[in-house]
């Protein structure tokens, strides 16, 4: 398996860009990764990298062998898939990407039970509100809230999640009840926005009498992790735009109230992203199909019986 292994190796340098970001991608030192391409390039009898002290660029030979290896790591996956008996007994890994508060909050509670079916394979599951990159971060099923951007990735439609505009009763005492989009304008009510590079959240689209509309909301506070957002506003800090599931024991503790009720947001849709290459994989079709269900129960579930 050394020559499989120091292709793996190869090609996660040619995404990551570095032999050390690979190195950690693959669980190993920078030393190892080293060596594995350097035994390639030995093997081969070409250098498939230029090395400096501050850079590393793909040779031509580089570039050229970066396709056929891909070929040959999915050819192994698929076989390993077919004598191992693919859906009925899977082995490997599977990594994982989600926003905080659906990792959190939908995925990581299921996580262990798909590894009590299917003990051979190991889950790897990493949590950021900013967007990721599939190929260049190694991922092979990532969870995305909202409109697909890049339409070289596969897209399964999991659940749409309602979303509401809510506050603590404090905010509300201090600062009055917005009773529609114009009103958070009007009266420059306080709300509490994500905010990472290329993020649009910090228009919210809401209904009004003539249809959706964009309204450009301001506050003092905003972040890139959709926890912090909800604990500012459990705090009394300002208005916050959630998805139900996120805040449905928030709303029934009476911590969080609705406000803005004539304005509601539009609903928003949660997929699963892979990539084309990977649907062959039998344990991401498992995977797939076993949290598809159970957050859609999840999500059905947190939805009744709210004070809204």
């Amino acid at each position: 398996m050394s020559y499989v292994n120091n292709l793996r190796m190869f090609v996660r340098v040619c995404d990551l860009g570095s032999m050390s970001a690979a190195a950690r991608d693959q669980r190993t030192s920078p030393a190892v990764a080293s060596a594995r391409i350097s035994d390639l390039e030995k093997h081969l009898g070409v250098r498939l990298f230029n090395r400096t002290t501050r850079s590393l660029q793909t040779t031509e030979q580089g570039r050229l062998f970066y396709d056929g290896a891909c070929k040959v790591l999915e050819a192994i996956t698929e076989a390993e898939a077919g004598i191992s008996g693919g859906a009925r007994n899977p082995r490997g890994t599977i990594s994982l990407s989600a926003p905080l508060g659906i990792g959190r909050r939908l995925i990581a509670p299921e996580v262990p039970g798909f590894h009590d079916l299917y003990p051979q394979v190991d889950l790897r599951m990493r949590l950021s509100d900013r967007p990721v990159d599939l190929v260049t971060e190694g991922i092979d099923i990532a969870f995305h809230l909202g409109r697909l951007e890049d339409s070289t990735l596969k897209m399964r439609q999991i659940a749409e999640c309602p979303r509401l505009l809510c506050a603590a009763p404090a905010y509300i005492a201090r600062r009055g009840m917005p009773e529609d989009g114009e009103a958070l304008l009007r009266d420059q009510h306080d709300c509490l926005i994500l905010r990472y590079p290329g993020a649009r959240e910090f228009r919210w689209t809401l209904q009004s009498p003539e249809g959706p509309r964009q309204y450009a909301v301001s506050g003092p506070f905003d972040s890139d992790d959709g926890d912090v957002l909800t604990q500012w506003a459990l705090d009394g800090r300002g208005i916050v735009l959630k998805p139900l599931f996120d805040i449905a024991a928030d709303l029934r503790a009476g911590r969080l109230v609705p406000v803005a009720k004539a304005s509601p947001p539009q609903p928003v849709q949660l997929s699963a992203l892979s990539q084309h290459r990977r649907l062959k994989d039998p344990k991401l079709s498992l995977f797939s199909d076993f949290i598809t269900a159970r957050i859609r129960e999840t999500i059905r579930r947190e939805s009744e019986d709210l004070p809204l």
